[in-house]
């Protein structure tokens, strides 16, 4: 064991980690070996102590989460190579792991996984249970249906592996200072940091925060409240069992998912781990409310073998050697959970230079990952590749420590769950954040889960089977979201946006600062247009709607999900660019309402004496005017691709606005909609989705965005270098529009394209075409099968389907419609 004493070392440092578990240690790791120098690491007690050191360190390829796969595949492969480059023994076992079927809803499961993991480069295999049994001869084959194969998976030593990286980050010029605690964080004007210890000040450029279930109490330090809380994990060693000692090679990794535990070799006996029902698991509530207890570091929790002993039973009938055998030690250890399961990791939107890698639930096969994922990131200025359902800024102030505990119980005991498209999950909820539509439309729709709000999925009608039904296949609303298409296609139906990101934007340097943010021209006084915000790189960080109100002021309009995460990166580029402007972020005291249709004009127009005509407010203008002297700021745009405005208003005039539109519809048929159809008629048009069609991960020539990059304006907007040269060098891949000819499935995003027998690309999102009657789809492709006519095959629950590239798009947009009629030729609808 390496003893350190305690020292800083130094005064000033570039980077200073705060937490010696796995993920701090690596992160130290990547970034001296990235060549950053002054990079310090501060550990309160010794290395390892907290979730490491206990950790039954299982490492996998697989993950449902498409990116957080490259996360798992690089920490494998570094951990393959690490005793070779650091000379220290890290004890990886690779004897692969399965995932076993025993229910037709997890084989369905398995084949949704399999359509995803086409175009990684992770080995996995579905296996049959002769299979299964064939790797693992000591199972009960009764139950089992198939297997999930994942041959490069196993474990490894946790404590090994952290050692192992301490000493690559200190050859490449880390230093790694424990035990120092540090007391206090302070920001300095230039966005420096003091960082505190009993050992003296350290000043820092940036911080990172990886200190696991001691990360609430570094946050509070600058304000604030990171939802982490920590759970009582078990897992069970047995002494030796002579079936176990008598095979000749390592049993694969079990995880039982209907058992909910997962069980592997160690030594000749077994190590299993179950995760509770959310009714049995347990919390350390405590430390939430009072702060980890001093001195806390490698001990352990009473263990509680009543808790856990139904699952003892399942494991028992899966393994039967298991009966026989005797428990030799339990440990019952603290993980840090995040509503979600999912750690945060990156900058944290409103503080300058600080950053997290915290709430690891699986710190051990994140480490690796995560440590160089956060390292490019720091070094490069943006991230290497899109992990928006990581940022630490998906959270917001509605995320309450009740709601934190109960999403933490809920993820625990879901831990095993079946994965479903469209999944919904339902503790903790709903938070303060609920539109002013919410006591009026919740006993009416299916509600959806978006940042914190509650927003209308789709509507019942008598007869309509209610509630959450999920499947992989067509389920109950499939025919109501068809009705509410018809409904905004042939009539008007109204939609609760008020989850939107709304940002006001103004001061001296507005049109300045926007001018350079996004790649679209700045809209005049009273115009809106879409507008994107590029990396560096040239990859395309966020879409937004951009509507110059006043001369100078601005309101920016974002997803749900890519509120602080938009407004961080604006706020970023302020900072760095001196610029003189104010930033409100308006999203919680602004209602907003869609009205989409035929109808459309002709009901809003009852309400005001604005003139609505075509001739007076236009596509893509926005006005401020009355409806039932309300005041709303209204924007002529509609994600739905027909006649429609956005209506801004302030949030407790949403019942007033919406009863007045309802009242005023009556004699055309209103009626709500919810996102659902709004995802059809979006697709139909041909319409891209941040998040799906563009991410971090691609450019927006390659996602056929050339509309909205302006090449040619003045400005020198960030990314618009890299963007001239990806274009000179020539695309490689293209976003394409399919139709598909399924059954009773349609594509959802992430599905694998085949061609030839072989992967050749992957949809981004999909739908069923309720006006063309078959499925729907976008997908990237290499650019030399990216001709309209092009005839693929998707794959969609282990069965291939034939495509066919059409042009887009497949209905036109109102705007173009009237258009072409103007010109006299019939559109296509």
């Amino acid at each position: 064991k390496e003893t350190s004493s305690p020292s800083l070392g130094k005064d000033r440092a570039d980077t200073v980690i705060i937490g010696g578990g796995c993920v701090g240690v690596s992160l130290a790791y990547h970034l001296a070996k990235a060549g950053l120098k002054d990079v310090v690491l501060l550990e309160k007690s010794e290395l390892t102590a907290g979730s490491t050191w206990h950790a039954a360190g299982l490492t996998t390829y697989f993950h449902p989460g498409i990116n957080l796969k490259k996360i798992h595949y690089y920490s494998i492969k570094l951990y393959e190579k690490l005793e070779e480059e650091t000379g220290q023994a890290v004890g990886f076992h690779q004897p692969g792991s399965i995932r076993i079927a025993s229910t037709p809803t997890r084989v369905d499961e398995f084949k949704y996984q399999m359509t995803r993991t086409g175009w990684h480069s992770t080995e996995q295999y579905l296996i049959t249970p002769e299979k299964v049994q064939e790797l693992f001869p000591l199972l009960n084959m009764d139950t089992v249906l198939a297997g999930l194969y994942n041959p490069g998976d196993g474990h490894i030593d946790p404590y090994s592996l952290t050692m192992a990286l301490a000493a690559g980050a200190r050859k490449y010029g880390a230093q790694l200072n424990y035990p120092v605690q540090v007391t206090n964080l302070k920001s300095r004007s230039d966005g420096t940091w003091d960082v505190e210890t009993p050992l003296g000040i350290i000043q820092a450029k940036r911080i990172v925060n990886t200190a696991g279930f001691w990360a609430r109490d570094i946050g509070k330090m600058i304000g604030l409240q990171h939802p982490l809380i920590p759970v009582h994990h078990q897992y069970v060693v047995t002494s030796t069992i002579p079936e176990v000692k008598a095979l000749k090679t390592e049993l694969p990794v079990i995880r039982d998912l209907e058992g909910s535990y997962y069980l592997r070799q160690e030594r000749d006996g077994l190590l299993f781990g179950p995760y509770e029902s959310e009714e049995k698991m347990k919390l350390q509530d405590s430390w939430v409310t009072n702060g980890v207890p001093p001195g806390f570091g490698k001990e352990l929790f009473e263990s509680d073998l009543d808790r856990i002993m139904e699952h003892i039973e399942a494991a028992m009938e899966m393994v039967p050697v298991l009966k026989k055998a005797d428990i030799v030690n339990t440990i019952a250890g603290p993980i840090t959970y995040s509503p979600d399961i999912l750690p945060m990791v990156g900058p944290h939107q409103g503080v300058r230079n600080y950053w997290v890698a915290i709430g690891f639930g699986y710190g051990i096969i994140h480490a690796g990952g995560i440590g160089k994922y956060l390292s490019d990131w720091i070094l490069e200025g943006e991230p290497p590749f899109d992990l928006i359902e990581l940022d630490p800024n998906r959270y917001g102030k509605w995320t309450t420590t009740e709601y934190t505990a109960a999403k933490a119980r809920e993820s625990y005991g879901f831990n095993n769950i079946v994965g479903y498209p469209k999944e919904e999950r339902f503790a903790g909820r709903p938070t303060e954040r609920t539109s002013g539509l919410y006591d009026l439309l919740k006993s009416k729709c299916s509600m959806g889960f978006h940042a914190g709000w509650e927003q209308p999925h789709w509507f019942y009608k008598p007869g309509d089977e209610t509630g959450y039904k999920p499947s992989f296949r067509r389920t109950n609303w499939f025919d109501p979201v068809g009705r509410e298409y018809k409904q905004v296609m042939e009539k008007v139906g109204v939609i609760d946006l008020s989850p939107f990101g709304k940002f006001k934007v103004k001061g001296r340097d507005s049109v300045k600062l926007l001018d350079h943010l996004f790649a679209n021209v700045v809209p005049k006084v009273g115009s809106t247009n879409i507008s994107h915000m590029l990396t560096p790189r040239g990859k395309v960080y966020a879409e937004l709607t951009v509507s110059q109100l006043y001369p100078g002021e601005f309101m920016l309009i974002t997803g749900s999900g890519s509120e602080l995460h938009d407004l961080r990166w604006i706020e970023e580029e302020v900072t760095r660019g001196g610029y003189k402007v104010e930033i409100e972020n308006m999203t919680d005291e602004m209602g907003v309402l869609g009205v989409a249709g035929p109808y459309a004009r002709q009901i809003l127009q009852k309400l005001t004496r604005e003139d609505l005509s075509d001739g007076s407010f236009k596509f893509l203008q926005s006005k401020h005017l009355k409806l039932s002297d309300i005041a709303v700021t209204a924007i002529r745009i509609s994600y739905t691709g027909e006649l429609g405005w956005e209506l801004y208003h302030r949030k407790e005039d949403t019942v007033a606005l919406y009863s007045a539109i309802m009242e005023a519809g009556q004699k055309e048929g209103i009626d709500n909609f919810g996102t659902y159809a709004l995802n059809a008629l979006r697709l139909e048009k041909g319409f891209r989705a941040w998040g799906a069609e563009m991410n971090c991960d691609t450019n927006p020539l390659e996602a056929g965005l050339e509309y909205f990059v302006k090449l040619n304006k003045p400005a020198d907007f960030t990314g618009k270098q890299a963007l001239k040269q990806i274009k000179e060098e020539g695309l490689k891949r293209r976003l394409v529009y399919l139709t598909l000819e399924t059954d009773n499935v349609d594509p959802e995003g992430n599905e694998s394209v085949w061609y030839n027998g072989k992967v050749i690309g992957n949809t981004t999102s999909g739908t069923f075409s309720y006006s063309a009657q078959q499925s729907l789809a976008f997908a990237y492709v290499p650019t030399e099968l990216s001709k309209v006519g092009q005839k693929l095959e998707v794959e969609l629950l282990g069965k291939n389907y034939p495509a066919t590239i059409i042009q887009e798009p497949l209905v036109l947009t109102e705007p173009t419609r009237m258009r072409l009629q103007r010109k006299g030729e019939s559109p296509k609808i």
